[in-house]
């Protein structure tokens, strides 16, 4: 199923000042994955859908994600020389979502077997389904590690709804490690109250997860942050890291499924993925909901790839 959906990765272009290592942009740096392409490199994947957004009921453009946030990222300058890898995109066609969740977990599973470091660019939310499906089919993912899902987002994403979609993808996570008796932190920054029912509060609850609200992440609430990631670094041995755009105000990403209203300043986002990043569990990380159709100068890809430029530049990496 896999070789049906993953199509090869477009050509990464972009301004060249020159060709030595004081001139490298992420254009120069990243190449296709290849069977012998080094451990500890980092590897970006595509998922090109939105079929979980309209089933969500949403507006459609997330499935055009993965491509602008490569623009968006190719020209950005390198500190330092690195190696990276493109291993194409995992495309969802038909509304044969499910297929294409099964597919993305088994090259993110590949990847980190690999000993290297997956980022998937999304697509809807429901890239978190297939996202996770890598990271607890991979070797890393043993019984005595504890896998912590941090989602920075403005929705809980925990629907109950009988067809699968992009505000289902937690719920269905957490019902899979209780069913295998295995054990998941699920928490989430940047709830929005009014953008969630008492119903999906309740259910939170009832699945213990921790969240803070979006009222409590402004760039003065940085102690309160601090405290909420750290008490969530030291629960869990695998992170996995996931970026709803829509987390961030409408200003800043307006191109997205669902613009936030009040949403977390840039700043406090940054400071959660550095801190990310820099912790030395931090196994696979995945951006959803950019919407290029509503993009305005780019800014939600631009920003978002100002994201990810810090999450794999300073990320520390796993013990294996």
């Amino acid at each position: 199923m896999m070789e049906n959906l993953l199509i090869p990765p477009p050509p990464w272009i972009g301004r060249v000042d020159g060709t030595s290592s004081h001139h490298l942009r992420w254009h120069q740096a990243v190449t296709p994955l290849h069977d012998d392409s080094e451990p500890g490199a980092c590897v970006f994947v595509g998922f090109s859908s939105d079929e979980g957004v309209e089933r969500n009921k949403g507006r459609r453009g997330a499935a055009r994600g993965p491509d602008a946030l490569r623009a968006a990222l190719a020209s950005m300058a390198l500190a330092e020389p690195l190696r990276a890898y493109d291993a194409g995109t995992v495309a969802v066609t038909d509304n044969r979502l499910e297929a294409g969740q099964m597919a993305l977990g088994a090259v993110v599973a590949a990847t980190l077997d690999a000993g290297q470091f997956p980022v998937v660019l999304g697509g809807g939310h429901e890239v978190a389904y297939g996202t996770y499906l890598g990271l607890a089919q991979a070797a890393v993912r043993t019984p005595k590690r504890r896998i912590g899902i941090l989602n920075l987002d403005a929705h809980f994403d925990l629907r109950s709804d009988p067809v699968p979609s992009s505000g289902t993808p937690f719920r269905q996570i957490l019902e899979q490690e209780h069913a295998a008796g295995t054990a998941l932190q699920y928490s989430v920054l940047g709830i929005s109250q009014p953008s969630n029912t008492t119903a999906l509060f309740d259910t939170a609850r009832g699945y213990d997860v921790r969240y803070l609200l979006d009222d409590d992440c402004s760039v003065s609430d940085r102690h309160r942050v601090a405290v909420f990631v750290s008490e969530f670094l030291s629960d869990v041995d695998l992170v996995y890291l996931t970026i709803d755009l829509d987390v961030l105000p409408a200003a800043v990403a307006p191109g997205v499924s669902a613009p936030a209203a009040y949403g977390v300043p840039a700043e406090t986002i940054q400071f959660v993925c550095d801190a990310v990043a820099a912790s030395g569990k931090l196994a696979v990380c995945d951006v959803a909901e950019l919407n290029p159709s509503f993009d305005i100068d780019n800014r939600t890809a631009r920003t978002a790839a100002r994201l990810i430029h810090r999450i794999v530049t300073k990320r520390v990496p796993i013990v294996r």
